[in-house]
């Protein structure tokens, strides 16, 4: 007996496991280069829908200095209303509901003008709720909680899109840290050699000199 409730439950997790690898989900992720700018689109089926995602610019630590700005995301509503914006940075996290069914707007705007490559990841995520069960016989609550184990496992897979993004722009950073510091130790070799040579023409000339004025 004991058995046959470990093989129903191993049934169980077997198939919220097929749930939530074959549910539909809503998720774009992209690169945009932004050099005044830049809009991406994105279609929210469901009035309530949570939208969520993130943003790195990949070459901040690399080309940025103190003074930079920084970049300006704002979300627009179909309706053209301004639902979430974030200014002067380099890499952000958003979240907001959508107030209504349509077409996103999420513009990106650099007040540098130099172009600028940005990681951007989008998830619109649904959950049934009670109006939805009363509406549709099909769902149950095993149903909302599945929805609710896919939103969970979406955030985490966000913000290891996010830890990815900025550990790209970290090694970015790096390697180029490490050329130009080769590039510097290469001129100062250089440098060092050309003194060097300077100064020993130059005391042989001296000396040369010294010796035809005790000779007159």
């Amino acid at each position: 007996m004991e058995w046959r409730k470990r093989s129903c439950r191993n049934w169980e997790l077997f198939l919220i496991l097929i749930f939530l690898t074959s549910w539909p989900r809503r998720l774009s992720a992209l690169s945009v280069t932004v050099t005044d700018t830049e809009c991406v689109y994105e279609f929210v089926a469901f009035d309530g829908d949570t939208v969520s995602g993130n943003f790195v610019v990949v070459d901040h630590d690399i080309f940025w200095g103190s003074d930079h700005p920084g970049l300006d995301l704002t979300v627009s509503s179909p309706a053209g209303n301004m639902v979430h914006s974030t200014h002067g940075s380099s890499g952000a996290k958003f979240e907001f509901k959508a107030p209504r069914a349509g077409m996103y707007k999420f513009c990106f705007h650099n007040p540098k003008g130099i172009p600028e490559t940005v990681s951007f990841y989008i998830h619109v995520g649904h959950i049934p709720n009670e109006h939805d069960l009363a509406k549709d016989e099909h769902l149950n609550p095993v149903n909302v909680k599945i929805a609710e184990l896919r939103e969970a496992l979406e955030s985490v897979t966000a913000e290891q899109k996010y830890l990815k993004a900025r550990e790209a722009r970290h090694r970015r950073t790096n390697e180029s840290t490490r050329r130009r510091l080769i590039g510097y130790t290469i001129a100062e070799y250089i440098a060092l050699a050309a003194a060097s040579f300077l100064q020993v023409a130059f005391i042989r000339r001296l000396f040369s000199k010294t010796v035809a004025y005790n000779r007159i």
